[in-house]
């Protein structure tokens, strides 16, 4: 195992947290570009080069500890949520740092990075989509978040920290450790779950066009309600879902917008956000098919007109069979019988770094199977634990 410090590991997960601390608990809000991100990114950056790595920042604002030569490299993101957790992504980052000086001492090359806007401020998985070649730098730079602020106007706020891309030719492969942000390992009292793959995703928009009328003179059989529309939209999918789905399977209605938004209208139009997951690219064009087909016959229905906006399509990404198997060992060697295989239901960086190198995550539990909220935590000897797995995988890679 390589020599890593869980006190220093810990020490420096809050400090982390430092850098935007909500007041809340433990949350933190750093969105991506912020002032408390940007200075997160500094201080990494410093850590990096004390450690004796090369610290760089690339055009999308990710930053990196380089070590020389070929190397094996350790990450996340540190960015967070609106209201966010002390650990989504944070772990990983830090992970990668205190094992980057392991790696130092051991003679071992690791090498260490914190990408820009995996949370989403802007897009999806930004930074590292940009580095991976799924989005171009002009693409990403269009984008805007729910202020209107452009990606490109955000990240000229690091204009004077950045350089280059780093080429990913350096690296042999990527590890990601994050929290699992579902109940899973938290229920079931276990310490790991290695993830055998990260979801595909399919994310888009549906707007259900009916007739704006009087709420008191337009009688209810006359009324063609585009809300009415979501409803029985909602009623066909699920139950249409549920011979095609697993028990991994999700779907969701984030967002819904009802125009013109009054209490005495009989709403004109709906558009809302429908999402799906699942490990399987069969099973995602499958509930596509029964998305578009209950749409159409809803519309149908009621005499509404159903309109389709452009359609995320991320496909489901496998982790790579060796680097599962040394995290395996390195499970089993310090929490033997308490760990498990697993899907990620969840996006992360890896999913695009797995376009240039092998790629493998690990998760540690999830008190209450909470993130994306100041309430996020978990055991501090869970995440100790979670680094010791990693130091035993990283050191049996590299050796």
């Amino acid at each position: 195992m390589l020599p890593v410090n869980p006190d220093r590991f810990l020490a420096d997960l809050h400090k982390l947290r430092s850098f935007g601390a909500s007041g809340v608990g433990k949350g933190v809000v750093r969105q991506a570009f912020s002032d408390p991100d940007i200075e997160a990114r500094k201080w990494l950056a410093e850590q990096y080069r004390d450690t004796g790595l090369t610290a760089h920042f690339d055009l999308v604002g990710s930053v990196w500890g380089l070590a020389e030569g070929k190397s094996l490299l350790v990450g996340s993101h540190s960015d967070t949520q609106p209201e966010g957790g002390w650990l989504d992504g944070a772990l990983g980052v830090i992970c990668g740092l205190e094992l980057a000086r392991a790696g130092a001492e051991a003679g071992l090359p690791v090498s260490a990075v914190s990408f820009q806007d995996e949370e989403g401020r802007f897009g999806v998985t930004t930074g590292s989509r940009v580095w991976g070649g799924f989005t171009s730098l002009e693409e990403a730079d269009a984008l805007t978040d729910t202020a209107g602020h452009t990606f490109a106007d955000s990240r000229a706020r690091m204009a004077d920290l950045t350089g280059d891309f780093v080429d990913p030719k350096r690296f042999s492969g990527f590890i990601e450790c994050h929290i699992e942000q579902g109940p899973w390992l938290d229920k079931n009292n276990e310490a790991a779950g290695i993830v055998s793959s990260i979801v595909g995703i399919r994310d888009m928009r549906i707007t259900f066009h009916g007739e704006q009328n009087h709420a008191g003179t337009t009688p209810m059989h006359l009324r063609k309600d585009a809300l009415r529309g979501f409803m029985s939209f909602q009623e066909k999918i699920n139950d249409r879902f549920r011979n095609v789905v697993t028990r991994e399977t999700v779907w969701t209605n984030g967002h819904m917008e009802l125009y013109p938004g009054s209490h005495s209208i009989v709403p004109g139009r709906c558009t809302f956000s429908m999402q799906w997951r699942d490990g399987d690219k069969a099973r995602l064009d499958r509930m596509e098919e029964i998305i578009r087909d209950s749409a159409e016959e809803t519309a149908a229905e009621i005499g509404l007109r159903v309109e389709y906006s452009g359609m995320l399509g991320l496909n489901p990404v496998p982790m790579d069979d060796g680097f599962q198997a040394a995290l395996g060992r390195g499970a089993e060697a310090v929490a033997p019988g308490r760990w498990r295989k697993m899907p990620s239901g969840a996006l992360h960086d890896a999913a695009s770094v797995a376009a240039h190198m092998p790629v493998a995550m690990l998760f540690v539990p999830s008190i209450n199977g909470i993130s994306h909220a100041f309430e996020e935590d978990t055991a501090e000897d869970d995440l100790v634990v979670g680094l010791q797995i990693l130091a035993h995988a990283v050191q049996d890679i590299l050796s």
